[in-house]
């Protein structure tokens, strides 16, 4: 294991970093999604309060990662649109309070970057999602290790239910199926207090 003049430490390889389990810093993560909105737009949201852990293994391979949110988290900048993102049309938050990620399986790739094979949940609909990911490394806060990743992939939302749409008087949907996602994530060593902004 090194550090960098920086005070990043690598792991044993350079590129993946140190076993253990790792609890996922809700303060620290966030969970972005990007959608088309009438046609030639985007509308970018986000989730807050993520949760869950990072299992980090030696071999890589037998990794795991869990990331839970709470649907009524979601914030797009806009109240009338948060509250209809809750709705049925949509989360449908008070029947599927919780969206989850799990992995299945982690393939460690070059410089850092690996992809998570897993499964989302959304609406209590279950579909494999991969995940483009890479390693940012590991540093020191206060005393207190963390370790940081980043995450992006991509989603049809009306595979997991959430069908509403209106058609476009110029032609075309309002909005888009493709769901874009970004997970950016710090993680502190399992059972340590962080007290830090």
């Amino acid at each position: 294991m090194t550090t960098t003049a920086d005070g990043i430490t690598d792991g044993a390889t350079g590129n993946w970093p140190p076993a253990g389990v790792w609890e996922i810093d809700p303060r620290h993560t966030s969970v972005q999604f990007t959608i088309q909105h009438l046609v030639v737009a985007k509308v970018r949201g986000r989730f807050d309060g993520a949760t869950g852990s990072f299992e980090v293994a030696d071999p890589a391979e037998g990794s795991r990662l869990s990331v839970s949110v709470e649907s009524a988290n979601v914030s797009s900048g806009v109240a009338r649109r948060d509250d209809h993102l809750r709705s049925p049309d949509f989360l449908h938050v008070e029947e599927f309070p919780t969206i989850t990620y799990t992995s299945e399986a982690i393939r460690l790739e070059e410089d850092g970057a690996f992809t998570i094979v897993g499964e989302l949940t959304v609406r209590g609909i279950t579909r494999p999602v991969e995940l483009a990911a890479r390693y940012l490394g590991t540093h020191s806060d206060g005393g207190v290790p963390l370790l940081a990743f980043s995450a992006t992939g991509s989603v049809n939302r009306e595979d997991f239910g959430v069908t509403f749409n209106r058609a476009l008087e110029a032609g075309g949907f309002a909005i888009g199926s493709q769901v874009d996602i970004e997970i950016i994530v710090e993680a502190l060593p399992e059972g340590t207090a962080r007290h830090v902004l």
